[in-house]
Order: structure tokens, then C-alpha cells, then sequence
């Protein structure tokens, strides 16, 4: 087929989907959605179906209000921004603020999307490196950015797959010698721990800052496909330029408005993932196994040896976690606490 040069030999993006008993690989919320949320969904939906022969709100104003008020912070709708999934959140911004000739910088191990959204955008990916601990000091990143000068920075915090986050100064210090655009990714912020900073503080004074959220984790609303931005106005309104017509649909905007107003009974088990988190990074450092600090739903390990023998022997007894392709570590969601014991004994 006569595809782009620099897609031919390339894979899609994807995980394992296999049937096991335990599934702790894709950092999804393991509890499902409440009876009363399901009602509260399924009764929006309902409202919508009988005017499906006509186009969605294009801009999803209720929804992007929902939003704003969840976030905080003084954000009112004009400084949201949703789409299907942080993904094509993050490939509108690509589209808008990079592209040919233009480059997108990130710290590595980090989301492996972001360098494919760049490719698939036209955009040059430059793969900058942690520190050895999956830290970032100020210093370094800033020494990157002199070195590189991108048109988009990507900070995820906390990152995935290490779950750990970065230090207010870090995002500061990226924000004052950036040129371009800065793009903080916070798919796992609902799950970080007590005092550990979000960059919705910092968007006052950085009109460049953009700060990328999803429903699918914390939420547990990934098959409902939500993610969203938090910016400055003027961010919004370009991201428009490039946004498909009616990319969201009414029933999606519907789901996802009943989702948000059912926030407390969806975020309830937030901090029940977390002590499972907390367990799994004990448990395992009591054992002898280093481990990253995570402040998300999921914990980065190194098993001391081929990450791969490990990964299969779990899945032989049906655990089935993530091999990121780091090599000697592996990934584990924290999912219940049936769950954790699952993984545990298949562990030992």
C-alpha cells in the first residue's frame, strides 16, 4: 500500500487484551461503575436518543462547564477543552502548536502515545532521559529545552509507567525557558499522594501551560472515551482549527456529564486504589525488589533479571500485568484488593 515512508514497518499502539482472571495491565479503575451512576448515565443517554437524527453541541459548552467546575481553580468553560480520550487531546494540541518542521520534546521512560502522536502529526520527536531514579531536577530539563529548543514540551506527572511526580519547580523552571508550548499530563493526578502539587496552580500566569486530564482512570470511565485540557482561553480557541466537526457525541456528552455529577460516588474508591497502591510498594520493597514512588494507580518494579520469563510466568498463572519494554522492570496496576493478593501470590 502506498502509506507515509515513516509509517511502513510500524506496529499500532496497543496492549495485551487477553481473557485471564486477573487483568492489572492498562491501569484501568477495576471496580465498576456504581448502581446509582449506572442509573444516572443510562437515564441521560436515554434523553438523547430520540433527537439522534440531529448534530451534537459541536462545542460540548455543558460539558466543557461540567468539567471547569470539577477542576476548580477558578476555570470556567472557555478554559476547557474535551475530546475522545487524552490522546486525541494531545494529537488536537500536536496539530495546533507543532507538526512539519516543528518538534515535541519528552522525558523518558515516559507515555509511549506521545511519541507516535508526534509521528502520526508530522511532528519530530525528540526522546530526552530521566535521572536513573525516573526523577527530573530543573536543572536538567532546562538543559534539555537550551539544547533542543522544542515547539512542545511534554511533562507527565505523575508519569507513566513510573508513576512518579515532578516537583513544582521542575514545571516552573520548563515554563520560564520555554519557547513554546508546555503540555503537563495528568492522567493519573486523582491518585497522587498528600502534597504532591497539580499544575492547574501555575495556569494563571502561563498562557502557554496546558494541563491534560482523563475520566478513564480515576473515573473509571474508559469505555466512555473523555479527556480534556485545562488552559488559558486563547489555547482553546486554536485547538478549535483543527478539531473534526461534532467530534463528540451527544451520547458521550451525556454520559459524561452524568459521570461528572456523580463524581463522589465515582471518585469513592480513589483512595481504596491507593492503599492497594501503598501495599504493593511495601510488600514489594520488603521483599528486596526496588521499586519506583508512585503517585498513581499502578507501581514500576524491577524484577532482577529478563522482565519477559517474569511477565509470562505471571500470566501462566493468570496475572496478567504490563511489560513496558523496560528492561528489567515491569508494571502492575494497583486494582482490589483481591486482586493484590492475586498478583502477590503469583509473584512469591
Amino acid at each position: 500500500m502506498p502509506i507515509r515512508d515513516d509509517l511502513r514497518g510500524q506496529t499500532p499502539y496497543g496492549a495485551p487484551q487477553l481473557d485471564v482472571a486477573v487483568r492489572l495491565n492498562t491501569n484501568e479503575n477495576s471496580y465498576p461503575l456504581p448502581d446509582d451512576v449506572v442509573e444516572a448515565v443510562g437515564k441521560a443517554v436515554q434523553g438523547e436518543l430520540r433527537d439522534l437524527n440531529r448534530y451534537p453541541d459541536r462545542d460540548a459548552v455543558a460539558l466543557r462547564a461540567a468539567l471547569a467546575d470539577y477542576l476548580g481553580h477558578g476555570l470556567v468553560a472557555a478554559n476547557v477543552w474535551a475530546a475522545n480520550g487524552s490522546n486525541e487531546v494531545q494529537q488536537q494540541l500536536l496539530q495546533t502548536f507543532a507538526g512539519p518542521g516543528r518538534t515535541a520534546l519528552g522525558f523518558g521512560p515516559s507515555y509511549s502515545m506521545h511519541p507516535l502522536l508526534a509521528q502520526g502529526t508530522g511532528t519530530r520527536w525528540i526522546g530526552a532521559l530521566r535521572d536513573p531514579d525516573f526523577g527530573l531536577t530543573p536543572d536538567a530539563a532546562v538543559a534539555q529545552l537550551d539544547e533542543h529548543d522544542p515547539d512542545v514540551v511534554f511533562l507527565c506527572s505523575p508519569n507513566n509507567p513510573t508513576g512518579t511526580a515532578l516537583d513544582s519547580t521542575v514545571v516552573g523552571a520548563v515554563l520560564e525557558r520555554a519557547r513554546g508550548m508546555v503540555v503537563v499530563d495528568e492522567a493519573y493526578t486523582e491518585f497522587r499522594r498528600a502534597g504532591t502539587p497539580t499544575a492547574l496552580e501555575l495556569l494563571p500566569q502561563h498562557p502557554r501551560l496546558v494541563v491534560s486530564r482523563t475520566m478513564s482512570k480515576a473515573f473509571g470511565f474508559a469505555g466512555g472515551r473523555l479527556g480534556y485540557f485545562a488552559a488559558d482561553p486563547a489555547v482553546v480557541d486554536a485547538v478549535q482549527l483543527v478539531r473534526l466537526p461534532y467530534h463528540l457525541s451527544a451520547i458521550t456528552q451525556a454520559a459524561a456529564r452524568a459521570a461528572v455529577a456523580q463524581r463522589d460516588a465515582l471518585l469513592a474508591n480513589v483512595e481504596v486504589i491507593k492503599v492497594q497502591r501503598d501495599r504493593i510498594v511495601g510488600t514489594l520493597r520488603a521483599r528486596g525488589f526496588r521499586v519506583a514512588d508512585s503517585d498513581a494507580n499502578f507501581v514500576l518494579f524491577e524484577v532482577g533479571g529478563d522482565q519477559k520469563i517474569v511477565w509470562q510466568r505471571l500470566l501462566d498463572r493468570g496475572v496478567l500485568i504490563r511489560d513496558v519494554g523496560l528492561p528489567g522492570w515491569l508494571r502492575v496496576t494497583a486494582g482490589t484488593p483481591a486482586e493484590t493478593d492475586a498478583f502477590l501470590e503469583a509473584l512469591t
